[in-house]
């Protein structure tokens, strides 16, 4: 395997993929070049790899004859990586070409192809089922072929089966069980060039969730900027474009907010070198060809410069508000954001757990983000008391500036029995604060990622009204009693309540209180330091943690400069560290031998071979391809245990790949070891 992740953010990933003729920087695009009509060096705008057609030259008899003796490398001169196509395109143009399977891979080897192809069968969107599922049938056996005639050369193998999910996903499966280098994911131009975005977004996922992680994805047509960002996030790495010429050709200039045609231009759309020295009179005073090299050129650059900040946005972790921006720019992309929300839970198994940037709300397909189903099924872990008290939003964070912000809140009974004493509520109470994105923040971790790094509009959109309403109620259903702000109530429409004694589907019977006319200030609204340890723990591992990490008295230190809370000990034993930047723990080794002899086996742990156990007890980090089990739901970014075959604890650290991807790489770092030899 060749394929290393860097960084993460929702399902994307920067990478490194090694080939025979370099490095190729995931995400990336490549260039198409026709092999006898070079127009541009494309190398001089940043690609790092480019794509030809192997058919083209095994065809043409003059350009056969020259790369069979010179290599693909000279004849496009290009010096870097090479991808080679099969043919397939023509195939689905002219429906049959003259070549087979075995001949085109032999061929590709000949030429010095770094990653070739082999001759799929690309079948058009919304055909009859009985076609796809013949043409499926052909393509893996094809590839199947492909993977026992090829030699030591890099091969794709693509992804088919048409707009039919499951015939998508069995494609993707059977091929991703014989470990090609590259999946690409085929026959979807016409999806784009019809603006089908929402059955696009489907077709890719219902490839992607089968696909290996440990291999680079391909999404095959792609060469419009506005899609590289939604496609990124559904985990595509590689994307090939001839549109920067075609595009060109016809007058049009490409940019990730859509295409404009040079007729209708006034001003240049960028500040590209093209833009920033011509006029749209200057370009239309000149030649076709020259013309089209200028707009050419515009288009590789607003291409690469799409790309280059993708990957900008990885590393800083805001992707997801990149998305969100570009797919506003066309109906039908905001159509295809809205349908990926329902593949929420997929993305959020491989979405980082703590990030570089904030959570900010653009509206309501914000609220379709893994961060947030994150917290709302996180939030169970949390023990449930008897009684609720809901508050309304402050200034973050939400347990320093209540009491302050609001001075007293009055309790009003609104329904069940009547309250002869209401000092009764005020016992065994979970206090939390209702805010949008994040719905219900108990008050006990709301510091912690992403519940004080995020920011949205102070007015509240009717979507997030109802989104916070449903999810308010599935919380209440966990206790007995639940008092809420009357500026709760007012401003998520809360008029009618539907939670009393008389709901028969509530798992206990429960009052509902309006805060209108009962002095708040007899309650305790700061959140005791041992309380939010506890829960922070038991948020961050799972139920029961806190308890297993804190069961007796602890010295708590507090940062003498922000009054957070910072290191925790038991005497003089340091157990765990809360991080500034993201209230999450830090295991120091009491912390990790604590966790880990209460958490049930596999839970946090990272299971290494015995090759790798001595190394792991040195402190030195932990390599996929020593891993040999671990705990699937592991996040990256999250505290994770280190142990041997044996499950005896040898180390703790940081994951950098989620559960699903260690056990699937055999290359890169799985997890930075922060500490050794316990």
């Amino acid at each position: 395997m060749n394929f290393e992740i860097k960084h993460k953010d929702a399902m994307g990933r920067t990478g490194i993929l090694t080939t025979p003729h370099g490095m190729i920087k995931t995400p990336a695009l490549m260039p198409v070049i026709h092999p006898g009509k070079q127009t541009l060096d494309v190398k001089k705008f940043g690609a790092e790899v480019v794509i030809t057609n192997a058919y083209i030259m095994y065809k043409n008899d003059d350009l056969r004859a020259k790369v069979l003796e010179e290599g693909v490398h000279k004849l496009i001169n290009f010096p870097g990586p090479i991808v080679t196509d099969s043919g397939s395109f023509q195939l689905s143009l002219y429906g049959d070409i003259d070549v087979n399977n075995k001949e085109i891979i032999e061929f590709q080897e000949l030429i010095g192809t770094d990653i070739g192809t082999s001759l799929d069968i690309p079948t058009p969107p919304f055909v009859k089922r009985e076609r796809a599922e013949k043409e499926l049938e052909i393509t893996i056996e094809r590839a199947k072929e492909a993977f026992e005639i090829n030699g030591d050369m890099m091969m794709n193998s693509v992804v088919q089966g048409s707009t039919f999910h499951d015939l998508r996903s069995k494609c993707a499966e059977t091929i991703g069980a014989m470990e090609f280098d590259v999946y690409p994911i085929g026959a979807v131009v016409p999806l784009m060039e019809s603006y089908r975005y929402t059955e696009l977004v489907d077709v890719v996922m219902a490839s992607v969730k089968k696909l290996p992680d440990s291999q680079p994805r391909h999404l095959m047509g792609a060469g419009h900027p506005m899609v590289f960002a939604l496609a990124v996030a559904m985990g595509c790495d590689l994307f090939d474009s001839a549109a920067y010429i075609l595009y060109a050709q016809d007058d049009r200039f490409m940019m990730p907010r859509g295409t404009f045609k040079l007729a209708n231009l006034v001003e240049m759309p960028c500040s590209c070198s093209v833009c920033s020295t011509h006029t749209p009179e200057d370009l239309r005073a000149m030649n076709k060809n020259d013309r089209m090299i200028l707009i050419a050129q515009h288009n590789l650059n607003i291409s690469f410069a799409e790309i280059r900040k993708i990957r900008q946005s990885i590393v800083d972790g805001s992707l997801m508000e990149l998305v969100e921006q570009r797919c506003r720019v066309h109906p039908y992309l905001l159509d295809a954001l809205r349908n990926l929300k329902k593949y929420t839970a997929i993305i959020e198994e491989y979405d980082p757990a703590s990030k570089n940037s904030a959570f900010f709300y653009s509206g309501p397909e914000s609220l379709g983000r893994s961060e947030i189903q994150r917290h709302l099924s996180r939030i169970n872990r949390i023990p449930p008391k008897r009684n609720l008290l809901l508050l309304p939003r402050s200034r973050k964070p939400y347990s320093k500036n209540l009491h302050d912000e609001f001075g007293k809140f009055y309790l009003k009974h609104v329904k069940g029995d009547s309250l002869s004493d209401p000092q009764d509520l005020w016992d065994d109470l979970q206090l939390a604060v209702v805010d949008v994105p994040f719905a219900v923040i108990p008050l006990e971790i709301d510091e912690v990622y992403p519940l004080a790094q995020n920011e949205a509009p102070i007015i509240t959109d009717e979507d997030a009204k109802k989104f916070v309403r449903e999810e308010m109620e599935k919380y209440m259903e966990r206790f007995d009693n639940v008092i809420i702000s009357a500026k709760i109530l007012d401003r998520f429409n809360m008029y009618t309540i539907e939670l009393d004694s008389g709901n028969e589907t509530s798992k206990h019977p429960i009052r509902v209180y309006s805060l209108e006319e009962y002095e708040l200030d007899a309650v305790k609204i700061d959140v005791e330091d041992r309380e939010k340890i506890s829960s922070i723990a038991d948020y961050q591992f799972g139920m029961g943690a806190g308890k297993a990490l804190f069961p007796g008295d602890v010295k708590i230190v507090k940062s003498r400069k922000t009054g957070k809370i910072r290191h925790i000990y038991e005497g003089e034993t340091l157990i765990a560290t809360l991080r500034a930047t993201d209230s999450v723990f830090v295991l120091d080794r009491e912390g990790a031998r604590r966790l880990h002899s209460n958490m049930e086996y596999p839970k946090n742990r990272v299971v290494v071979n015995t090759d790798a156990d001595p190394f792991a007890r040195e402190g030195k980090s932990i390599f996929a391809k020593f891993v040999i089990d671990c705990d699937i739901n592991i996040r990256s970014n999250e505290e994770v245990l280190i142990v041997n075959e044996k499950d005896e604890l040898i180390a703790f650290g940081k994951s950098i790949l989620c559960g699903h991807e260690i056990m699937d790489f055999n290359t890169g770092q799985a997890v930075k070891t922060r500490k050794g030899g316990i």
